[in-house]
């Protein structure tokens, strides 16, 4: 039960049936005031599934605060009585923005499809531990909406409720979006520092951290760094990918096509340095030389000797399966798969693994072309 009292506000999850308990925090939005809630539940009858442990009692933690003078339980601090209730109206029902959150519990990635069933067209591919939002249960399927898919999952692979609450507190990532067009990026911070590339407004880097007005990030497998003054530093769940990341245009090959359907079936595995694995790990250039070796194409191991391999081309001229490479100002040190439709895949780092990305994520330096056609 859920009473006001001056205490800090906690959340105790009692799980009955082992005489366990621990304390977790409730998430919500990232620019959202973040007000903890008392869970009550029972380990042997938790209605976590159906989202109703924001809820004790059936008495609501606003209808709580509201309540005066008795019980346990009370805020301190800053903030007013009606400015903590205010701040829980807005999160109440929501994680992370979602009122019903669900996350992939699966080794690499959950098929989604258009029609409950596993004979459904696969329309995407929601990866391991990415968010979705669970609109409705059918017959041990879930009608889910993620990114830009919708469609149904298996529910015996999809965390909901506490469950999933608890576990995004182990992956949500702090990210940086970038908010001006032609944002530079330094090697070292201050202003003095060489310039290893450019972004563009709208992308999103991996936060490492903050020191004087400068934000350390990772592009691709390196740590650079960015003013403070052009980013929000936040957090973000994955969501899904369609599978119509990849946008043909006419005239493209069926090897072009072929090359890029294989290499996206990859999304998501890890990023090793020196490695060439597809499934176990591979970095830029083991990614790419791994893909092309499929296709009885060799090339060596190494994004600056891969650049002076084939044909060069302009950015404009690139099709899929074309090579688009990055520098750091000094040198060619990574290379993605050019997909169509502006985007890329690649092995960006460590954190991110294999991934899809606009092709000016970064500035390209050079555009090569090996396949012949």
């Amino acid at each position: 039960m859920i009473m006001a009292k001056k205490m800090p506000i906690k959340i105790l999850i009692a799980a009955g049936a082992l005489g366990l308990s621990m304390q977790v925090p409730v998430i919500a939005r990232a620019d959202a005031a973040r007000l903890p809630v008392i869970y009550d539940v029972d380990g042997a009858q938790s209605g976590d599934s159906e989202g109703k442990s924001e809820k004790a009692g059936n008495v609501s933690v606003a209808e709580a605060l509201a309540k005066s003078g008795s019980g346990a339980g009370t805020l301190f601090g800053t903030k007013t009585r009606e400015e903590y209730i205010a701040a829980r109206d807005a999160a109440e029902g929501s994680s992370w923005g979602y009122t019903n959150l669900g996350i992939s519990n699966v080794s690499d990635n959950l098929n989604i499809r258009a029609l409950p069933g596993e004979d459904g067209k696969i329309v995407g591919k929601l990866p391991k531990n990415a968010a979705c939002e669970v609109l409705e249960d059918v017959g041990g399927w879930s009608h889910v909406q993620s990114g830009e898919v919708e469609g149904y999952v298996k529910s015996e692979y999809l965390l909901t409720g506490l469950q999933a609450k608890i576990k995004v507190r182990e992956f949500a990532e702090d990210v940086v979006k970038v908010g001006t067009d032609g944002l530079n990026v330094r090697e070292e911070p201050g202003t003095d520092a060489p310039i290893v590339t450019q972004v563009a407004t709208g992308e999103i880097l991996d936060y490492v951290g903050t020191e004087d007005g400068w934000v350390a990030v990772m592009l691709d497998d390196e740590t650079v760094y960015v003013s403070a003054d052009y980013v929000e530093v936040t957090s973000e769940l994955r969501t899904a990918l369609t599978m119509t990341e990849v946008l043909y245009g006419e005239g493209v090959s069926d090897v072009r096509a072929a090359l890029c359907n294989y290499a996206l079936q990859f999304v998501g595995n890890p990023y090793v340095w020196g490695g060439t694995s597809l499934s176990k790990g591979a970095d830029c250039s083991g990614f790419v030389l791994s893909v092309y070796k499929n296709y009885g194409i060799s090339l060596p191991h190494y994004s600056e000797s891969q650049a002076n391999s084939g044909t060069r081309i302009t950015l404009g001229q690139a099709k899929p399966g074309d090579l688009v490479f990055y520098g750091n100002g000094k040198r060619i040190n990574h290379v993605a798969i050019y997909l169509g439709g502006g985007r890329v895949v690649h092995a960006s780092s460590p954190k991110t693994g294999i991934r899809i990305s606009n092709v000016n994520y970064r500035t390209p330096v050079k555009v090569v072309r090996i396949l012949r056609d």
